[in-house]
């Protein structure tokens, strides 16, 4: 496999460094990162076979995380005012 170098100033390096998982190389590391995104429609129906019981579940935790949200904004927002 033939190679090419690239130049990247530091702040570029540092921040493909940051984004790089364990044992990736740097090329793979830029192939991962540059690929192409999967269109919305790839994960139409992915949830389907996932049970009733279990979408409540996951459907409650959201719902109660979106409230602590809130109320955490609400009470930032008066401590600034």
């Amino acid at each position: 496999m033939s190679a090419k170098t690239v130049a990247l100033d530091t702040e570029a390096y540092e921040m493909l460094r940051r984004q790089r998982r364990t044992g990736e190389t740097f090329s793979e590391a830029v192939k991962r990162l540059s690929g192409r995104r999967r269109s919305i429609l790839a994960y139409a129906g992915i949830w389907k076979d996932i049970p009733t019981e279990e979408l409540e579940r996951i459907r409650s935790f959201l719902t109660e995380g979106r409230h602590r949200d809130r109320k955490r904004m609400e009470q930032h927002f008066r401590r600034q005012a």
